[in-house]
């Protein structure tokens, strides 16, 4: 017990001592905190591109929400459903219902051109013909300005994300889409769901716009719960009217968020991989400057009766005290730089563009501290065997 009081006093004695000495090497101290603080702003701020495009892909509700699409279909784009159809679907067992009805709603998707604000270059846009039910259905549906649409009038509204990423969806303007008018009447928020990223508008006021008949193309339903998923789905996938394959909305759109959160995290880690390699280097330069300095005290400190052992420990530390300073210094500027900008991108199951904002989430912060301690632990443990491993007699004999 007192062998051990005894390392655990030296280790204390001997970073105190490294710590104190730091402001006498402020520069390349300085150089490494900076250097390792950089790493953990990019590692980020690209990892919050990701899981702010998978939580607009994912923020979709509960799991009473399914979404119902033709048989085969990967995507609405390529989904078709009649009238008679989106019938038999609002009357299967397990759809909640209130003093309107069945809680479904048939919806037209199609995609139009509109122009970035940033960029002024065109890009593909969700426009979506929905049926009034789809407001209950989402519940989280708000409009934040203006009002809602008209049901038989060419009005649209807006979500959040697309309004702030498209130039012309102000509340107030008039859209020319398709050769027909349509006047823009209010924003509105679905809890940073992908909603926020599409037009809409009256489902038969869109269909005779494209010539789509009395067609959808799929069916969004609240369940009266969650634990109505199988009976709702074995009982459509085994009625010989339809032919349809039914999910979870939630589980739809995480499939479809999989190959764009895959691709953006691996060119994260890559890029963070990269310029960890740099602060790493930065590191070993700092506590090898370090240990150089200091090799009279340090061979002092082990003729005083001072282990190797606490020498290496207390190093390591130092180094680790100076990665999670410029680790969390980064990941805080990253923070305030990144949290919640608003961006957009394609998804490629649809060809459209998905407005998000950036997410840096607790995890991610934490995530990125952690990295930072790694290349901390990593860059302080050769200077400090070195520092350890000399001779007492030959540090004694540096300058």
């Amino acid at each position: 017990m007192n062998a051990l009081i005894n390392w655990f006093s030296q280790v204390a004695s001997i970073t105190w001592f490294n710590l104190r000495t730091i402001p006498e090497r402020k520069g390349a101290a300085a150089a490494t905190a900076v250097g390792i603080g950089g790493v953990v702003a990019v590692f980020v701020g690209v990892l919050s591109i990701a899981d702010g495009f998978a939580r607009a892909m994912t923020t979709v509700g509960s799991d009473e929400l399914v979404l119902v699409l033709r048989s085969g279909a990967d995507s609405e784009m390529t989904s078709g459903l009649g009238r008679e159809e989106t019938r038999v679907i609002a009357d299967a067992p397990g759809v909640a219902r209130n003093e309107s009805g069945a809680l479904t709603s048939a919806e037209l998707f199609v995609i139009i051109n509109l122009p970035k604000r940033s960029t002024g270059t065109d890009a593909n846009v969700p426009f979506r013909g929905v049926e009034q039910t789809a407001f209950p259905v989402r519940e989280n549906i708000t409009i934040i300005e203006g009002r809602n649409f008209e049901p038989g009038r060419s009005e649209v509204i807006v979500g959040v994300g697309a309004a702030h990423a498209f130039a012309g969806l102000d509340v107030g303007r008039t859209l020319s889409i398709n050769n027909t008018d349509w006047d823009v009447v209010g924003i509105f928020e679905d809890g940073g769901g992908i909603a926020e990223s599409e037009i809409w508008t009256d489902a038969a006021v869109l269909q005779p716009v494209y010539r789509r008949g009395d067609s959808f193309q799929s069916v969004l339903a609240r369940l009266s719960s969650a634990d109505e998923f199988n009976t709702f789905k074995d009982a459509l996938t085994a009625d010989p009217r339809v032919n349809v394959k039914v999910e979870r909305q939630g589980d739809f759109y995480a499939q479809q968020s999989t190959v764009i959160t895959t691709f953006i995290r691996g060119i994260g880690f890559f890029i963070a991989f990269l310029m960890a390699l740099g602060a790493l280097f930065g590191a070993l330069n700092t506590m090898y400057s370090a240990v150089s300095s200091r090799v009279r005290e340090v061979a002092t400190l082990r003729s005083l009766g001072f282990g190797a052992i606490p020498v290496v420990t207390s190093v390591m530390i130092e180094s680790l005290v100076l990665s999670i300073v410029g680790g969390s210094v980064g990941a805080l500027l990253a923070y305030f730089a990144f949290d919640g900008y608003r961006a957009s991108t394609i998804n490629w199951q649809s060809f459209s563009q998905v407005a998000f904002q950036f997410a840096v989430t607790p995890q991610l912060l934490v995530s990125a501290v952690v990295f930072a301690a790694l290349i901390g632990l990593v860059g302080g443990f050769f200077p400090a065997v070195r520092a350890a491993r000399m001779p007492i007699a030959q540090g004694l004999r540096e300058n």
